[in-house]
């Protein structure tokens, strides 16, 4: 379970969203360190998927924070002083760069190590949605592994082996995913946001979304009338919206078309009760909804 963000040296902050001036304010009251005054290492991480397994690998050696307040919208989150400075403080900071301005704000004024996991083989700048593919998330493991045993030589054995059985659980996800959703493959996939390309690339799905990688960005007229026509075209029996966009536009597409709605997890705000299970909520979800082979 995490624990609070920690304030090594930080004075009182106040709890509104702060701007990149009293940020780098904060950053200067604070100083990293090779690990906390209990002997872990202090670490931030951002989504939630990425939290998992920093807590997974890291184990007791580890104490992992989130970046963001939980079940907060990463794109559009702000950060408080405080959490700035958790963030610029900790001994480790993990992230996927072009998710939540705000925590890449915050770890452009660190002075320690950070770990930006869009620079795992396979993603794609203009998408950092990489934690939906979970064979992208077994790499992200052994990255994590990794940039813990450099902070902390003496527990590397500890993060290897603790990598190791959750790279076998990812593993077997994928291989549990890829045979569930095989008789969909080629299905389109109309979401309401675009945040499901690694899942439908690994899993041969076509995603057309309403609105594109930023939820918070509305959809043209132009958008909205080419996504009614794949509906159409398509056969689509479901149009899929999350926990992180407005259900209003799909919503109405979806009426207008006469196809159903389901609930799709970027998992952006929660990974409950856990990664391998919300995306095994995620695959029966889509099982359900998509236009599939018997």
């Amino acid at each position: 379970m995490s624990s609070p963000l920690r304030r090594r040296g930080l004075p009182a902050a106040a709890a509104a969203p702060v701007g990149l001036a009293l940020a780098a304010a904060l950053a200067g009251c604070g100083s990293p360190s090779a690990a906390g005054d209990d002997g872990r290492l202090d670490v931030v991480a951002s989504p939630p998927a990425f939290l998992e397994v920093v807590e997974r690998v890291g184990g007791d050696a580890v104490d992992a924070t989130g970046a963001t307040p939980p079940g907060a919208d990463a794109h559009a989150a702000e950060l408080t002083g405080e959490q700035v400075g958790g963030v610029v403080d900790a001994d480790l900071a993990v992230f996927a760069a072009g998710l939540a301005p705000s925590v890449d704000e915050a770890v452009a004024l660190r002075e320690g190590p950070s770990l930006d996991l869009m620079g795992v083989e396979g993603a794609s700048p203009e998408d950092p949605h990489v934690w939906l593919d979970p064979a992208l998330m077994a790499d992200v493991a052994e990255r994590v592994a990794a940039q813990l045993a450099e902070l902390d030589p003496d527990a590397a054995d500890a993060y290897g082996q603790r990598a190791d059985a959750y790279v076998e659980e990812l593993h077997a996800l994928d291989t549990d995913l890829a045979e569930q959703l095989a008789p969909c493959r080629g299905a389109v996939l109309v979401t309401a946001h675009e945040a499901f390309g690694y899942l439908a690339d690994r899993y041969g799905l076509e995603q057309t979304g309403i609105t594109g990688i930023d939820p918070d960005v509305e959809p043209t007229p132009a958008r909205l009338r080419d996504v009614a026509a794949t509906v159409r075209e398509a056969g689509v029996e479901t149009v899929f919206f999350d926990d992180v966009t407005s259900t209003g536009v799909a919503q109405v597409l979806a009426d207008e078309a006469g196809v159903a709605t389901a609930v799709l997890s970027p998992l952006e705000t929660s990974v409950e009760p856990d990664y391998v299970s919300a995306m095994r909520e995620n695959a029966q979800v889509l099982r359900d909804g998509l236009v599939c082979d018997a």
